[in-house]
């Protein structure tokens, strides 16, 4: 049987998921983060949870990143760490694929960028 947590729990579990993934970056179709060229993870901050801890927490700005040419961007990943090297990819989102035939910029936008948290049936 399952448990039915409080408010107060589940609003604590969506801001800790918040903190958690202090980096985002970009990953191309077959879910590798994307290298080379100027690219980085770009830190991130989080929106509060709602009071009730169901809802979406979203990045609290736009994150624009620096794409190398050749690259289609596929989705985006959130990461506990600024570079690959023992770090945990928490998982994202897929993206609409957008394919850079020269290097460019990608703008994740963050009303369309977040992190759900539901009510446990």
């Amino acid at each position: 049987m399952a448990a039915t947590m409080s408010d107060g729990y589940r609003d604590a579990i969506a801001n800790e998921g918040g903190a958690l993934i202090t980096h985002i970056g970009l990953v191309i179709v077959n879910n590798d983060e994307i290298t080379g060229g100027s690219y980085a993870r770009i830190a991130v901050t989080w929106t509060t949870a709602p009071a009730d801890g169901v809802g979406t927490i979203r990045p609290t700005a736009d994150l624009t990143f620096e794409i190398p040419a050749g690259i289609t961007v596929a989705g985006w990943r959130g990461f506990n760490a600024a570079a690959p090297n023992g770090d945990i990819n928490y998982g994202g989102a897929d993206l609409t694929n957008e394919v850079f035939v020269g290097a460019g910029q990608y703008k994740l936008l963050k009303a369309a960028t977040g992190i759900k948290h539901d009510n446990p049936a």
